[in-house]
């Protein structure tokens, strides 16, 4: 009786995450190779990878736990592997190798599983956007007779909780600038005090333009209105280490730039969670 190799991953996070790996092909099944990560914690209580189980050979141990290390760091990863008599389909280690990628980390209290050439990924994302992306990045990894489905989710109550503080307000800066105006600051006070109940969920600010002026010009001042905001959040007491910034400029409007309201609403900066 020959079964289909296996992977699963368990409560994925940045700080931790669990899987098995299994590549078997006998009646009496051997235990299934386990990675286990811990739940998200924060950044300075980082838990061990736990890999544990039975894999086919020497090379697709190694591999594993290169690609593991490689991700997660050497300090990181406890090699508890061992070697049985089980058969993996072809290549089965190299498409291992691709899903257990970098933006894994993404995820929170997740599991991916794979069962034969059937990839089932679950857990929280911070947006739907990253929802979207981590499904089709793993499928363009695989060839076509692997399928993936995309289990993932949301995570609706953290990212409300920062919708809800800025309550669809405007971060104002002095024109042309990424000096806050004295309202921006009003704001981005309830800002701190709801990033305060997120410890260990890392958030993404993003800073947008309007259409006009030149392209460059406005990349530029969005990542640096993008910056003032982690600046002035990390004076309140947010851990630099939770905040990331990027600058989109004009390319993401919410409205119109033929109008002076369409402009003052794409002249915004986003808070995303999980990103």
């Amino acid at each position: 009786m020959t079964l289909a190799a296996a992977l699963q991953l368990t409560s994925l996070a940045t700080t931790g995450a669990q899987a098995q790996v299994q590549a078997q092909a006998q009646v009496q099944v051997p235990a299934p190779a386990t990675l286990t990560v811990p739940a998200p914690q924060p950044p300075t209580a980082l838990k061990p990878v736990i890999v544990s189980g039975t894999v086919p050979n020497e090379a697709t141990r190694v591999a594993l736990l290169s690609r593991l290390r490689e991700i997660y760091g050497a300090e990181r990863v406890v090699d508890q592997l061992a070697l049985g008599a089980v058969v993996a389909p072809p290549q089965w280690s190299q498409y291992v190798g691709k899903l257990l990628s970098p933006s894994l980390k993404q995820v929170h209290h997740g599991q991916l599983s794979v069962q034969g050439q059937t990839v089932h990924l679950q857990g929280e994302v911070g947006n739907e956007a990253q929802r979207q992306q981590l499904a089709a990045d793993m499928a363009q990894s695989l060839n076509p007779t692997y399928s993936v489905r995309n289990g993932l989710r949301v995570a609706a109550r953290e990212q409300s909780v920062v919708d809800q503080a800025l309550a669809n307000r405007t971060i104002e800066f002095e024109p042309g600038s990424a000096v806050l105006k004295p309202a921006g600051q009003l704001i981005l006070n309830e800002m701190a005090a709801a990033l305060l109940q997120l410890r260990g969920r890392r958030v993404a600010l993003i800073g947008h333009t309007d259409g006009l002026g030149a392209r460059p010009a406005n990349v530029s001042l969005s990542l640096a209105r993008a910056q003032a905001v982690k600046d002035y959040l990390m004076a309140k007491g947010i851990p630099a280490d939770s905040l990331s910034t990027s600058g989109m400029g004009p390319d993401q409007p919410v409205a119109s730039n033929a109008t002076e309201e369409g402009r003052a609403r794409n002249r915004r900066i986003e808070f995303r969670v999980g990103a």
